[in-house]
């Protein structure tokens, strides 16, 4: 008997795991084991986490990483890997340790040695970097900064129906982990971008994504340059940081479909 192949949704900063269901239904539908759990310490809906803002203040990139590290360490076989802004920097991780068949980072906030640092991503991240004190505390975005950071290139109603549909409060401390990685040598950003022989790995990235612009996308490209393992980009010339739970996540999703069965025999349907 054939083991479904599994594909583990992460999540990222202000969106909950929940807002991958339209995914996972796409996915099994596919013959695929699919699931999106929780980061450490999520409550289990979005009113939950509402009420309860610092259940996830002070997690880290660390922090997260083991956590779904245990998760596939549980799974009959690797999974595919899918993550979104700082989950497709989470999905980076395992399969530079050979622990996932292939990985899809969509939108992917910085690994360790992308430098660029364009002004709409420093707007986008305010609300976490105008105080210090936010590396211990967890932050919420207002529609207004959700609108910016996510939602600019859809309209202003859908906006602001994400947002009040999936947004949660989310941990300050991997955004500065992020932003320090430079001056770290061992820094929780950091991601084996050489290794050869791992499996494929997709970067998708929003054309008018002020959250990730492109040019962070690209930059993570130029990181894997030095490894002969596939490694392909993908471009929504249109799409903004809400691509994976607005109007147009259908396309986005087929689009990733395709590459696996098109990228790897191990992920093939």
């Amino acid at each position: 008997m054939t083991v479904p192949l599994p594909v583990v949704f992460i999540h990222g900063l202000w969106l909950h795991s929940s807002s991958w269901q339209p995914w996972i239904g796409l996915f099994r539908e596919k013959g695929y084991a699919a699931s999106a759990p929780r980061w450490p310490d999520d409550p289990d809906t979005v009113e939950a986490a509402r009420r309860d803002p610092e259940s996830v203040a002070g997690r880290g990139i660390d922090d997260v990483v083991d956590h779904y590290a245990a998760l596939i360490e549980d799974l009959p076989v690797r999974p595919v890997v899918i993550g979104h802004s700082f989950g497709g920097t989470i999905a980076q991780k395992p399969l530079g340790q050979d622990r996932a068949a292939a990985a899809v980072a969509i939108d992917a906030a910085q690994i360790k040695g992308v430098l660029p640092l364009p002004l709409s991503a420093l707007k986008a991240t305010f609300p976490v970097f105008r105080n210090p004190a936010n590396r211990r505390r967890s932050v919420s975005l207002t529609a207004k900064q959700f609108r910016f950071a996510f939602g600019n290139a859809v309209t202003e109603e859908e906006s602001a129906a994400l947002h009040a549909r999936w947004t949660v409060p989310a941990p300050g401390k991997p955004l500065f982990e992020a932003a320090s990685a430079i001056f770290s040598l061992h820094s929780p950003a950091k991601v084996d971008t050489m290794n050869s022989g791992r499996g494929p790995l997709l970067l998708v990235s929003g054309g008018k994504d002020h959250t990730v612009p492109q040019v962070v996308t690209r930059a993570t490209l130029k990181q894997y340059r030095h490894s002969e393992a596939v490694t392909d980009f993908i471009d929504f010339p249109d799409r903004g940081h809400s691509l994976t739970i607005d109007g147009g996540w259908r396309e986005v999703a087929d689009t990733v479909l395709t590459w696996l069965r098109q990228r790897s025999p191990e992920t093939g349907r």
